[in-house]
């Protein structure tokens, strides 16, 4: 069974062509903007899985970061059907785009939390 991670981020880096991954590296200034997905909870059972998803957008200017989060939002809750490695049955947006805080100031970040149910293929 892939990981949500590795559904999710293949998906959104080909549909925004924007770096993505389920970590940010440590070069992240230089990799922007980038989306960071991270399974974090969620429900498995025998038919499919539930799983709750952080999404985070960095970017170098507060407007890019919460454009491409609104775009993000847009575009996951609309996801249905077949992707690589999955059939998503749907995505709630459990919490909306907002501003998360970062270490460094120079980095504007954006985190929505998402569920999306899917199967594996």
């Amino acid at each position: 069974m892939a990981d949500i991670e590795e559904v999710l981020a293949p998906w959104l880096e080909s549909r925004f062509d924007v770096f993505t991954a389920a970590e940010t590296p440590a070069d992240l200034e230089d990799s922007l903007p980038m989306i960071r997905v991270e399974r974090g909870g969620g429900s498995d059972s025998r038919f499919g899985q539930h799983p709750r998803v952080y999404v985070d957008v960095f970017a170098a200017t507060a407007d890019e970061a919460r454009d491409l989060a609104g775009q993000v939002r847009d575009a996951l809750v609309m996801l249905s059907g077949p992707v690589p490695g999955a059939v998503i049955r749907g995505v709630r947006c459990d919490s909306g785009p907002s501003r998360q805080p970062w270490a460094n100031e120079a980095i504007h970040r954006r985190g929505a939390t998402y569920t999306v149910s899917l199967r594996h293929v």
